[in-house]
């Protein structure tokens, strides 16, 4: 592969072949492999990884490459070995699932802290299983009632605003109270509040929250869904004294995609359960959680308590930096590796350039990658699981603007292997729209 420069006199010349030479190991990694080859030999797996021969391939589905991080319509993450594991051990088995909720209950108050969990599907069911045990309690004619909340306290105050998952508090038959502010929480709070939700992981809001609601004797929900890493979170908010708290199994714990975890006080984490599977007549029935999910998740939640997490975090940079370097040799084209703190702290890469000097805009490179072999998705302007987003006229982010297109790519969906080909692939794209427009 011929490197390319202009202007070696000049200082961005200069730049120029200093980037070309610290890409040079990549670029020859990437000429001496095919597509598959750079996969499928930087895997260890029993499955071999092709893109272009397996089992949905057979169906007529394309797999992609998740450079997008852990949004559910991409299958959020990969089962880690250790869950894999687990499910296949958990199959062979026949249980009382009662029995099973109460020991995956009793361990997972050892590995959080809390007085007791249960495994969810998803964060989503984790919220409507909390909230129909605060509505209905353990009383099974109040079970069989809901949704209909008829002589029973139904208010859920929601803070600090509406969420895209609130329907699965309606559904449970609660009522919202959206209130903004922890100084605005004491006058909404009635004897009708059956629980408060939010979505803040901030210590001192929650700590704020938590000073009106004890006294008050609601409890509180607090939806950590994206908060996994770092782990520490799985047990920090027992510590904070949260009523319950919930993660998504599919997420950063990379257990089964369908399942969660619900942690918090035994007396809620009871009621729960008899508003849920196996539970006939409970409003959550339909949200059932196999025993090889709850398996799962606890091989899941195992593995990363004991997890070196040094070496995890290293191998995550080391994708996005291998991408970084790859893109950092087109000209016009900025770079800059992050890891959030405000959920997904993963290293993060975030690519940006002109749309009107490129002349190649943001939704046109996402398209791009798309359509590449294999499919590559990134962070860009859609979110296409949103059903707003589905509807809504995408003409205007299809076209040019005066601000800098700007793209993520997430480290932690990435598979061994998957940098070379999406830094790649990124860096010709637009290579060949820069010499285009120049």
């Amino acid at each position: 592969m011929a490197l390319e420069f202009e202007n070696h006199d000049s200082v961005n010349g200069r730049r120029s072949f200093m980037k070309l030479l610290a890409a040079a190991p990549l670029f020859a990694t990437i000429g001496a492999r095919s597509v598959a080859a750079t996969v499928s030999n930087a895997v260890t797996s029993t499955v071999k990884r092709s893109y272009n021969d397996n089992i949905y391939t057979r169906i007529g589905v394309k797999p992609l490459i998740n450079a997008r991080g852990t949004w559910t319509y991409l299958c959020g993450s990969l089962e880690i070995p250790a869950t894999r594991k687990a499910l296949e051990e958990a199959s062979h088995y026949f249980v009382d699932m009662f029995d099973l909720q109460a020991g995956v209950g009793r361990r997972l108050a050892e590995l959080s802290g809390a007085e007791s969990g249960m495994i969810t599907s998803g964060s989503a069911g984790a919220i409507a299983m909390a909230t129909a045990g605060c509505i209905a309690g353990t009383d099974p004619n109040h079970v069989w009632q809901l949704p209909d909340t008829t002589g029973l306290k139904n208010e859920v105050v929601i803070m600090p605003r509406r969420s895209a998952f609130d329907s699965a508090i309606r559904l449970a038959g609660g009522k919202l109270v959206v209130v903004e502010t922890v100084e605005k929480l004491q006058a909404a709070i009635t004897l009708q509040t059956a629980m408060l939700y939010t979505d803040w992981a901030n210590d001192d809001l929650i700590q704020g929250i938590l000073r009106v609601t004890k006294p008050a004797g609601v409890p509180i929900l607090v939806d950590l869904a994206d908060r996994i890493p770092p782990f520490s979170n799985f047990t920090h908010y027992a510590k904070l004294g949260v009523d319950m708290y919930c993660f998504s199994g599919g997420k950063g714990l990379c257990g089964p995609q369908c399942a969660g975890v619900l942690l918090g006080r035994k007396d809620l984490i009871e009621a729960a359960l008899y508003n849920s599977s196996p539970w006939e007549g409970a409003i959550c029935r339909p949200m059932k959680v196999g025993k090889e999910e709850m398996m799962g998740m606890l091989g899941a939640i195992e593995y990363w308590a004991h997890a070196d997490m040094d070496a995890v975090n290293k191998e995550w940079q080391s994708r996005v930096e291998r991408i970084k370097t790859l893109v950092d040799t087109v000209s016009g084209v900025a770079t800059n590796i992050t890891v959030p703190t405000d959920g997904n702290s993963y290293p993060t890469l975030s690519v940006s350039w002109d749309e009107k000097t490129m002349g190649l805009t943001l939704a046109e490179c996402e398209e791009q990658l798309r359509a590449g072999e294999p499919r590559i998705d990134v962070m860009g302007g859609s979110n296409p699981s949103g059903v707003l987003g589905r509807l809504r006229n995408t003409t205007a982010a299809r076209s040019q603007s005066n601000r800098p297109a700007r793209m993520q790519i997430v480290s932690m969906t990435l598979q061994p292997g998957e940098d070379l080909i999406v830094g790649n692939r990124l860096r010709q794209i637009l290579n060949k729209a820069r010499k285009q427009a120049s």
